[in-house]
């Protein structure tokens, strides 16, 4: 494979995984590389990184994205007398040996910081503590399994030992500084052994296979019921500019629809001083007002960091809209629109303040969806009008209570459009104690599962 077939495949993936780069990015990272050279792999990396990226949020991605297309090596390295990927010794004995000696060039590699030298044992490594199966050459590689029979973490005093020997160590009251030098050499050479191992499964497998599902992915594409507490907080980080992305989309939306649909009858008048021919066709002039928005949020359990980053994306953009009201529910249904709006200066602590400071829960805490939009059509039915485009976010899971679809349909009757937004996937809906089709025969009901989608959505739904 040539350095531009890597490349262009770097890129495929790279957008795959929601990267926005275009083929002037491209170029211009070929000839980057042409410009810094093939010998050394960091300039590569820092080339390639300076012209494909836009910011350093989503630099994690495209390191383990690089290191799949642009390995440490290119073909396995073996240790001498061993095959590559065959066991390390037929004996326990013959493996211990053979471990301490990887152990004993590793030690020498640490204190000398050789890149080459830790390169290579990366790749002996793998090869002969990293296989499993039983397949000829092995089934898999494992820079867990490596690591783990390594123990590389454990040679810190091996090292240091080393380094005074060879009259590089430092005095006794500098020991801490030298430690943390040694530790950052480790954690580096554990680095490229989970690099090697990915690449020996990307040989195996296809990179573009491994690119694509071994792989972390950007916050954006983070499932909203999966992401734990970092990344719900990573999420968040991204609230602004998704919300500057969409204001622009909007307004562009905004300033198309305003040049209005052809008036037939005022083009014909004026093409007779044409001859019949319309040359300039007279358009109605359109003042479309700004939407109102509602929404009604689930906040009970794994839905809640799905609804806590909706209400803070929609304040974010309340200038787009020409008022915004915001309910939670979890089987009482509740205004928390001055909560959303306070929690611009601590999103994280958006949640923890909507359940302490809104009534949301009656005699039990199980999400209650057709008691909630009962409630909500007795107490703020108002706030739903011709004008109105109402967003629910939920699974649509009742604990198999009674839906109250009549509820659902009123509010549908009253506003200018209603949408789902569900978390789950179609193929869930309804199993179990969902309701999701009886819900979606009533409304229209859309799956979003993550941040990227929930954007599209919201841009392509919204009236203008």
């Amino acid at each position: 494979m040539t350095v531009a077939d890597r490349v262009t495949d770097l890129v495929r993936a790279l957008r795959e995984h929601g990267f926005g780069i275009g083929t002037g990015e491209t170029v211009d990272a070929g000839l980057a590389l042409e410009a810094v050279g093939f010998e050394d792999r960091e300039r590569m990396r820092a080339a390639l990184a300076a012209t494909l990226l836009h910011g350093e949020d989503r630099r994690p991605v495209f390191d383990r994205v690089f290191d799949v297309y642009f390995p440490l090596v290119d073909g396995p390295p073996t240790a001498s007398g061993a095959e590559d990927g065959a066991p390390a010794g037929d004996r326990p004995a013959d493996a211990a040996r053979l471990r301490e000696l990887l152990r004993e060039r590793l030690v020498a590699a640490l204190a000398a910081d050789d890149g080459a030298a830790l390169n290579r044992l990366a790749g002996e490594a793998v090869g002969q503590l990293g296989g499993y199966g039983s397949s000829p050459g092995s089934d898999g590689w494992s820079s867990y399994q490596t690591l783990s029979r390594l123990r590389p973490e454990t040679l810190l005093a091996r090292v240091r030992a080393a380094l005074r020997e060879g009259g590089d160590g430092a005095p006794a009251f500098a020991d801490r500084l030298t430690d943390d030098e040694i530790r950052r050499r480790i954690e580096a050479f554990r680095a490229r052994v989970r690099t090697e191992a990915r690449r020996r499964v990307a040989e195996r497998r296809g990179r573009d296979q491994v690119a694509r599902r071994a792989v972390g992915t950007t916050p954006d594409r983070v499932d909203f019921l999966l992401a734990g507490r970092d990344q719900l907080d990573e999420l968040r980080r991204t609230v602004l500019p998704l919300a500057r992305r969409l204001a622009t989309r909007l307004a562009a939306r905004r300033r198309r629809a305003a040049r209005g649909e052809i008036d037939l009858r005022r083009t014909l008048r004026r093409s007779l001083s044409t001859g019949g021919v319309p040359m300039r066709p007279v358009l109605r002039q359109r003042r479309p007002g700004r939407p109102e928005l509602v929404l009604l949020c689930d906040v009970s359990g794994s839905v809640a960091g799905f609804a806590h980053f909706t209400m803070l994306l929609v304040q974010a953009l309340h200038d787009q809209f020409s008022r915004v009201r915001v309910f939670a529910f979890v089987n009482r249904t509740d205004e928390v629109t001055d909560l959303v709006a306070r929690g611009r200066a601590d999103p994280a602590g958006l949640g923890e303040r909507i359940l302490a400071e809104a009534t949301l829960t009656g005699w039990h805490g199980q999400s209650d969806y057709g008691t909630a939009l009962d409630e909500f059509t007795e107490r703020y039915l108002d706030a739903v009008g011709p004008r109105t485009v109402v967003f629910v976010l939920g699974d649509a899971r009742t604990n198999n209570s009674d839906p109250r679809l009549p509820a659902l349909r009123l509010i549908a009757e009253r506003a200018r459009r209603v949408y789902w937004l569900n978390p789950e996937q179609p193929s869930l809906w309804s199993t179990g104690d969902s309701v999701a089709l009886a819900y979606a025969e009533l409304v229209d009901m859309r799956p979003c599962r993550n941040a990227r989608q929930l954007g599209e959505l919201i841009g392509r739904l919204l009236p203008v």
